[in-house]
Parts: C-alpha cells; structure tokens; sequence
C-alpha cells in the first residue's frame, strides 16, 4: 500500500509563488508515474504536472507549462511542485497520485491507483 502525504499548501496573492511537497511511503515500482492533479468545487480532477520515476521524464498541463515545475528527490522518495506567477485561477485543492501501470494515460486521473489527503492553495488577486 502506498501512501503518499502531501504539504505546502496556503493562502498567497497573485504573482506569488509555492513549492508542494508529496512524500511516499510504502512500495516502490520502477516505472510509476507521480503526478499533481488539483480539483475545485464542482468539478473533477484536472491533471496539473507527472514526473516518470525511472526516465524522469516530465509532463505538464497547458495551463501550467513555464509556471510549474515538478521534480523529485529519490532520497526522500518525495515529489515537489514548484509553482511560480501563481494566479486566482490556480486556487484549488492540490493531489499528489501515483500511476503503476504503462498501459494508463499520464494525463487522466482514472488512471492513478493512489492519492494523497490533498492540500489547499488559495490565491488571491
């Protein structure tokens, strides 16, 4: 069982910027994905940032690209979202999940066999 504990959450102003942290525990697998989706009220999961943990191959949403950065430190077994020139619309609840199988689309939350408890990011104009 993987269990993964997100951090970093908070109430910013617009131009601000965050860093969220994703730590795991649990079993390892050699070719999972990690990845931030982040969700409002109303609506569903939206995929934000995945990181592929053996390539460390890097996907990202179109909303975010040149904003966000995700990145890892394999020592803590931890995933990070950098998030810099955050804006109002950003403001959500933030997830970190991890992907086991291949054969599952990077970008779709169905996809992804864990989440964490999420964290809350406001941001304000």
């Amino acid at each position: 069982q993987v269990q993964l504990v997100e951090s970093g959450g908070g109430l910013v102003q617009a131009g601000d910027s965050l860093r969220l942290s994703c730590a795991a525990s649990g079993p390892t697998f050699s070719n999972y994905v990690r990845a931030w989706f982040r969700q409002v009220p109303g609506k569903e999961h939206e995929f934000v940032a995945a990181l592929r943990w053996s390539s460390g191959t890097t996907y990202y949403a179109d909303s975010v690209k040149g904003r966000f950065f995700i990145s890892r430190d394999n020592t803590k077994n931890t995933v990070y979202l950098q998030m810099l020139s955050l804006k109002p619309e950003d403001t959500a609840v933030y997830y970190c999940a991890v992907k086991l199988y291949d054969n599952r689309s990077v970008y779709s939350s169905s996809s992804y066999n864990y989440w964490g408890q999420g964290t809350q990011v406001t941001v304000s104009s």
